[in-house]
């Protein structure tokens, strides 16, 4: 027998004996009590969960593929990079709900600076709708030993404070918009 032929049984019979493994009979999401009976509601459920995907996206397949209005429709997070985008940025993920700059020190001081992350919890604007949080970075001998802190002072405040009365800005000008 030739050894690839024996090779790729023996990764088939792994594999699907890991696969197999897996099984224990039960299907996720199987109780009818703990799901609703409406699939609206499913669907809302799954994705407030972050659960599921889409094997075959219809904007992927010759659509509106490359068009991204979402992030710009959302009040909450335009207003959130309009707020820190004197900043460079690390990473950013509308899918994820966050914002994550990269360290920013004002001043062209290397020794201290800041970074900045922007959590979603929810898309309404309302005060518990982010999680902000602001790391202070100092350090001494020339970068050589550096101390990150998180800060809750009043930049997390104002951040917030910013970012909310921006948003509500930008929602009176779409209604208005709209009504017109």
């Amino acid at each position: 027998m030739n050894f690839s032929i024996i090779s790729k049984v023996s990764i088939f019979l792994i594999s699907a004996t890991i696969f197999l493994n897996g099984c224990n009979g039960k299907l996720p999401g199987g109780d009818a009590r703990k799901n609703p009976y409406d699939p609206a509601e499913r669907v809302k459920k799954n994705l407030e969960q972050g659960k599921g995907f889409k094997i075959f996206d219809t904007k992927g397949m010759g659509g509106n593929s490359g068009v991204f209005d979402f992030a710009s429709s959302n009040e909450l997070w335009k207003a959130s990079l309009d707020t820190v985008d004197f900043m460079p940025l690390a990473s950013v993920n509308y899918s994820g709900g966050i914002i994550i700059t990269d360290w920013y020190s004002e001043n062209q001081n290397p020794n201290e600076s800041i970074k900045i992350s922007i959590r979603f919890l929810t898309n309404e604007i309302r005060s518990d709708a982010l999680d902000i949080k602001v790391f202070n970075k100092t350090c001494s001998n020339n970068l050589l030993s550096c101390k990150v802190v998180e800060t809750d002072g009043v930049l997390v405040v104002e951040l917030k404070k910013e970012i909310l009365k921006k948003a509500a800005n930008y929602k009176k000008e779409k209604e208005e918009k709209d009504n017109k």
